[in-house]
């Protein structure tokens, strides 16, 4: 009498083509993201580089009440610590200090299209 002999294989890994989808999903997945997260990060620079320009009018227009006239020069404003106790504003795009221009007694924003 023969012996039937059952071989049953425990199957403990992936095969190559389990491994290719799941490397394609997360490679498709990584197209979507990444450009997404970069411009996002871009953005926010811009609106803080607004929000930094809206700031320092406001900060102009405090000295104003504060001195009684206008000040002919953006550095009385920014270099000084009542009005910035953090330091002096820079843009978050360029890294570099808003211009020293004053339009209208406004900060000129020309440079400043992002």
């Amino acid at each position: 009498m023969r012996e039937r002999i059952i071989i049953i294989r425990n199957r403990k890994g992936f095969t190559l083509v389990e491994l290719l989808i799941v490397v394609l999903i997360l490679g498709a997945l990584a197209a979507i993201a990444v450009p997404r997260i970069l411009g996002g990060a871009t953005s926010a620079k811009a609106n803080a580089c607004h929000t930094n320009i809206d700031t320092i009018n406001s900060q102009i227009e405090l000295y104003y009440a504060k001195e009684g006239s206008w000040p002919n020069n953006l550095k009385k404003v920014t270099k000084d610590t009542d009005y910035f106790p953090d330091g002096e504003p820079i843009c978050p795009v360029t890294g570099a200090n808003y211009a020293n221009a004053l339009v209208n007694n406004r900060v000129d924003t020309t440079g400043h299209g992002h």
